[in-house]
């Protein structure tokens, strides 16, 4: 992988500062309270793992409307002294009750985008716990310390985070609960107030003094099933006591001699490395880039994936899904035969309803060099919108992305976990740690992987260049956003081809933001990236 470290590309800009660098151990996370508490958890004996849980634990109050434990979770973890990869799948699942005939009895034709229909089991808690129990060396009560501090005497909210927080005042308005939870005077806090959270950190207490039992089978669980109850949910104390996260097998290819690892189904993983073996037969460093000709081969390897990741994606224990297949480098052969280098093609008909963007994702590499790939989300912002009264807790709504057609792999079935969008990285080379990546985002986190990893693999960026160049993202049918720095001759080129190029900036048009941490082997040096998109950073000694 050749870096070179300088900023003058076509876009002046892109890269706004260095490269974090360390020898010891380095943490990444989207808000900088954050990565102190993932540094701090290192400098205290701590390992990968428990930085990886402080940071999205103290996420969860600072950037509440993203991650939660009413939400969901999902990592990769590398163990250095065994060299073994492990994968952590921590969705939940849909109630025992959640039968489809209950769905379409009701003439509804899709799951609610809020409310609690969309809500799942609540996963992320389970799997931050038993992440830190099989590889932490630090109990959840001593690790959530910051998240109760900054939830009880308060935080200043950062400038980004309140702009986004700013976007969900309608929805919060909505209800008491989630009015006084999470406004101020019926209003999102601006940058810089103080926001407290005293219902979550008497939460977060709680689960510190009792365990995650309380959550499951305990006070905090019925205090959910009593707000599903109250909003004619389908939830009971079974569909939580039997609630597990699951430890499976990561799946990977290799791209131009490097090897890419995601989970496998029911995340979308599997559509990125996908995207990546169809890209693969081209010549993308010769283009350079956001080059028009590159750009549309990867709107089109986009929408070949996306066709088969909701088509098949969705929960391995209640479907046999060809992850075999669809990952060989025979069948991105037959899709590159497909592609028309001058012509955009109609996306499948086949529409994809995972377009939430509310997602953090957090990196730690220790001195020993153990490495967690971390992500978690409430998937909309402010999930489901639903605020357990008294708790500070916010309901997801990953539900959304189950279908309520009968013959869909994905359709809602009892105890069964949707097709998930959020799926964290790691690339080795010549069989050991290189890099540990994610960029979240829904729909764009496979877009945003293939992008950040063709500007460093193929176009020899720098890690803070390839996180900061200006992306694009397929949206739906002919749709385009090209980020501000992309020129408009490579908008005209687009267009040319028959794609529908969006330049002005919304919510649904956002193209994530990602952390990254490398490690150079030859130097024994870490380097950490942080995108520029959010308000983090990347920190280490």
């Amino acid at each position: 992988m050749r870096f070179t470290y300088t900023q003058k590309r076509e876009w002046k800009n892109a890269s706004q500062r260095s490269v974090v660098m360390g020898t010891g151990g380095m943490v990444a996370s989207s808000q900088p309270l954050a990565t102190l508490s993932g540094y701090k958890t290192l400098l205290k004996g701590g390992n990968a793992v428990d930085a990886a849980v402080a940071m999205v634990s103290t996420l969860s109050v600072v950037e509440p409307y993203n991650v939660g434990i009413g939400g969901d979770a999902f990592a990769l973890i590398f163990l250095a002294k065994e060299k073994r990869l492990i994968g952590m799948n921590g969705s939940g699942r849909a109630p025992y009750e959640a039968k489809l005939e209950w769905y379409l009895q009701r003439g509804l034709k899709e799951i609610p985008e809020r409310g609690i229909l969309s809500v799942t089991v609540p996963g992320a808690l389970h799997a931050w716990n038993e992440a830190l129990e099989r590889y932490g060396t630090i109990p959840l009560r001593e690790i959530l310390k910051d998240a109760i501090s900054y939830a009880e005497n308060g935080f200043p909210v950062t400038e980004v985070i309140s702009g986004e927080w700013q976007e969900a005042e309608n929805l919060l308005r909505s209800s008491e609960s989630s009015s006084q939870t999470y406004l101020l005077s019926g209003k999102a806090p601006r940058p810089g107030q103080i926001f407290m959270n005293k219902d979550l950190a008497k939460t977060y207490q709680k689960i510190a003094r009792e365990g995650i039992g309380v959550f499951y089978e305990g006070e905090i669980a019925d205090a959910i099933i009593k707000t599903s109850n109250l909003h004619q949910g389908l939830f009971s104390n079974r569909d939580f006591k039997d609630h597990t996260t699951t430890w499976v097998q990561p799946i990977s290819t290799e791209y131009r001699g490097y090897r890419v690892y995601e989970l496998p189904p029911n995340g979308q993983g599997l559509t990125a490395l996908e995207m990546l073996n169809i890209l693969e037969g081209y010549h993308l460093a010769d283009l350079g880039p956001n080059h028009p000709d590159y750009l549309h081969l990867l709107i089109e390897a986009k929408k070949a994936a996306f066709e088969d990741r909701d088509r098949f994606i969705t929960d391995p224990e209640f479907e046999e899904i060809p992850v075999d297949r669809l990952l060989s480098k025979t069948y991105a052969q037959k899709v590159r035969d497909r592609i028309k280098v001058e012509q955009a093609s109609l996306p499948s008909s086949f529409a994809s309803h995972a377009g939430g963007s509310e997602t953090v994702y957090v990196t730690a590499v220790d001195k020993d060099r153990n490495a967690v790939s971390l992500i978690s989300s409430l998937f909309m912002a402010f999930g489901s919108g639903v605020v357990v009264n008294g708790t500070g807790i916010i309901l997801q709504n990953r539900g959304k992305s189950f279908s309520l057609i009968p013959e869909h792999r994905n359709r809602i079935e009892p105890h069964k976990r949707p097709m998930h969008t959020i799926i964290p990285g790691m690339v080795f080379k010549d069989g050991e740690f290189l890099m540990s990546f994610g960029v979240m985002g829904g729909d764009m986190q496979p877009q945003g992987h293939i992008q950040f990893l063709v500007n460093l693999i193929d176009f020899g960026m720098n890690l803070q260049e390839a996180m900061d160049t200006p992306r694009i993202r397929h949206l739906r049918s002919m749709e385009v956003y090209l980020e501000d720095g992309i020129p408009d001759e490579t908008a005209e080129a687009l267009a040319e081809k028959g794609h529908q190029i969006i330049r002005q900036f919304s919510p649904v048009n956002q193209v994530g933001g990602g952390q990254v941490i490398y490690l150079n082997r030859d130097e024994k040096v870490l380097l950490g990236a942080s995108d520029r998109r959010k308000d983090g950073c990347a920190m280490g000694d």
